[in-house]
């Protein structure tokens, strides 16, 4: 049965998913919108699906917090993810943490980081969303490892596998919140 859960940031929210498996592999639906909202989940016009292959182990990606919601499932694999709410008001540089694989999903809000970090090889994390990528789309960016976030990544920052533009994000002290 699916299910949507609520968590401590507004909007977030921790999606479980049915998997069917037998001898020949899995099955599952990924989205399905009438039995997400008959849970709580939110209207959610998807106009891209965008999916991103990562080979190795402590692959580390973000944190970024892009212009439009996104919803986030994975196809192959295990990943940890930290979600940080970038968002003007009482609940900014609040985090939560999972472990996705393919039988669970999130629903980030807008103006929240997300971030993910690899625990197995040949991860496959695929993401709807609700607006089109835009090179001119303004996104609130954040270091995934500076301490004052407080996240237990698996794989600390000398064994992470991270960009160099990930590496030089600012720390949560001097980062303006997202307008949303």
């Amino acid at each position: 049965m699916v299910s949507v859960e609520e968590t401590a940031i507004p909007g977030l929210l921790k999606i479980g998913l049915d998997v069917h498996e037998d001898g020949r592999g899995w099955f599952k639906e990924g989205f399905q919108r009438a039995k997400l909202e008959a849970q709580g989940f939110p209207a959610f016009e998807i106009v891209q699906n965008n999916v991103s292959y990562n080979a190795e182990v402590g692959v580390t990606r973000g944190i970024h917090a892009e212009p439009w919601d996104k919803y986030i499932s994975l196809a192959h694999g295990r990943a940890f993810a930290a979600i940080v709410d970038l968002r003007s008001g009482p609940t900014f540089g609040v985090v939560e943490t999972l472990e996705l694989t393919p039988a669970n999903a999130i629903y980030v809000p807008r103006g929240c980081g997300n971030s993910y970090q690899t625990l197995t090889p040949d991860v496959v994390y695929s993401y709807l969303v609700n607006e089109h990528w835009s090179p001119d789309a303004q996104y609130t960016l954040l270091q995934a490892f500076d301490p004052a976030l407080g996240i237990e990544w698996p794989i600390g920052p000398d064994a992470a596998i991270r960009s160099d533009k990930d590496r030089g994000h600012p720390r949560l002290a001097d980062v303006v919140p997202a307008g949303v």
